[in-house]
C-alpha cells in the first residue's frame, strides 16, 4: 500500500485528506480480513496534523461504520507524536521512562551509560529540540549524575565539575532536511537545533563529524 508505515504489528496509514485515510483504512481492513485476520476497532486511533492555515476538514474517520477515536497525541514505537509537530509530550514520556529505568537499575548498576541514557534518548535522534526541552533533560541528567558521584545540591558542587568527574561529553550528527518551507515563521528543525548547539558550544560541523576525535574521547 502507498504511504503507509509498517513495523512489526504497528501500522500507520498516512494521507493528505480525511477521505483518503478512510479509503486506505477500509482497504487495509478488507485485506486483513481476506487473510483471516481482524483489525482491532478499539486500538485503532487517528490524529490529524493540520499544518495548513487555509485548509480545514471536518468529519470523522470510520472503520467498518464505527467511528475511530480521535487523539491529539499518538504513541508509535515508543515515541509520542503531537498534532502540532512539537515534542513536548515525547520529552515528558522519555523522562518518565528514564526515571523508571533508573529505579530498576540504580541498585545493581554502577555505570549509568549502560541502561539509563538509552532509555531517555530513545528515538531522540530527529527531535527538533527547543531550549526548554534541553533544560528538562539536563535537569534530569544532573540529578542522576550527582547521585552517581555521591553528591547532592547541598554540597554546592558545580555542574561542570560533576560532568568532568563522570566523563560526560556530548556529540552531534549531521542531518539533511529537504522539506519545503511554508508560510509564516518556520518551525525549528533538527538541523537548525544542531547548528544552534554547535554555536553554543563554540564547535563546528567538521569537528563534530571527526570520527577519530570522537573515538579518542570514548577511550579517554
Amino acid at each position: 500500500m502507498d504511504e503507509c508505515i509498517l513495523f512489526a504489528d504497528d501500522v500507520v496509514l498516512v494521507d493528505e485528506s480525511r477521505a483518503g485515510v478512510n479509503r486506505k483504512l477500509e482497504q487495509w481492513r478488507c485485506t486483513l480480513e481476506s487473510k483471516g485476520f481482524r483489525l482491532s476497532r478499539t486500538k485503532t486511533e487517528y490524529m490529524m496534523c493540520d499544518f495548513s492555515t487555509s485548509r480545514h476538514e471536518g468529519g470523522d474517520v470510520s472503520l467498518d461504520a464505527q467511528v475511530v477515536a480521535h487523539k491529539d497525541t499518538f504513541r508509535y514505537l515508543g515515541s509520542m507524536l503531537q498534532k502540532d509537530g512539537d515534542i513536548d509530550e515525547d520529552v515528558k514520556h522519555r523522562i518518565s521512562a528514564d526515571w523508571l529505568k533508573w529505579g530498576q537499575a540504580s541498585g545493581v548498576l554502577c555505570d549509568r551509560r549502560t541502561a539509563i541514557r538509552p532509555a531517555m534518548l530513545y528515538g531522540a535522534e530527529c527531535w527538533p529540540t527547543k531550549r526548554r526541552h534541553v533544560q528538562q533533560l539536563s535537569v534530569v541528567e544532573m540529578r542522576m549524575l550527582r547521585w552517581f558521584c555521591g553528591h547532592t545540591k547541598r554540597d554546592r558542587v558545580r555542574d561542570e565539575a560533576i560532568r568532568e568527574r563522570a566523563l560526560v561529553r556530548s556529540g552531534v550528527l549531521k542531518h539533511v532536511d529537504k522539506v519545503k518551507k511554508g508560510r509564516g515563521r518556520p518551525k525549528l528543525t533538527w538541523e537548525k537545533s544542531v547548528k544552534r548547539d554547535l554555536k553554543d558550544y563554540d564547535s563546528s560541523e567538521e569537528l563534530a563529524l571527526d570520527r577519530s576525535l570522537e573515538t579518542s574521547y570514548q577511550r579517554a
